[in-house]
């Protein structure tokens, strides 16, 4: 059994910025494979089906860790169990990759989830955002998406349901070596 959780910030004015990447892409994989995330458990709004949890912490992106820590424990999984999906500043927009282990890299919702499990020991998929020079890190992740970054976002998000699926079901070796390999990561 695997957790697909993905990180973002509640609530309606943040719906569609580029920090709740997350939280669309585990909204994208429910829709496609039918597992409605509507059920409340542990700070999480969850959807399960065979060999899957999906789950959005319902709390602000730098709580994360909470939420997440009560639901890998109700389940009784690991921190190995996990796959945190959220965004990356640092790669181009729409780029994925699977990441084991590692540092925070400075985003605040990793941060929370790595301090409340004590642990680095969990998987990550990280979806590219780019980065505009001309903005504060802080006011570009609240940003919504450009026009083209809009449009550009349904196949971004297609590719990552993709992604989790070939990981989920045919293993994480063969998805590592699928989509970590995309230019510009």
């Amino acid at each position: 059994m695997l957790l697909l959780c993905g990180l973002g910030n509640k609530g309606s004015e943040y719906a569609f910025t580029r920090h709740n990447i997350g939280y669309l892409l585990i909204d994208r994989f429910s829709e496609k494979f039918g597992i409605p995330v509507r059920k409340r458990l542990s700070g999480c709004k969850v959807g399960t089906a065979d060999e899957v949890i999906l789950a959005k912490p319902n709390t602000f992106m730098n709580l994360s860790g909470g939420p997440v820590l009560s639901l890998l424990k109700l389940m009784d999984l690991q921190p190995e169990n996990l796959i945190l999906i959220h965004d990356d500043l640092d790669m181009t927009f729409g780029k994925i990759r699977f990441k084991w282990d590692g540092r925070d890299g400075g985003h605040r919702g990793v941060r929370s989830v790595i301090n409340s499990l004590q642990s680095k020991l969990f998987y990550r998929m990280k979806i590219g955002i780019g980065r505009d020079p001309t903005m504060a890190p802080e006011d570009y992740v609240l940003s919504g998406f450009t026009g083209d970054e809009a449009e550009e976002l349904a196949d971004t998000l297609d590719t990552a349901v993709d992604a989790l699926h070939t990981f989920v079901y045919e293993g994480k070796e063969k998805a590592m070596s699928i989509f970590n390999r995309s230019p510009g990561i």
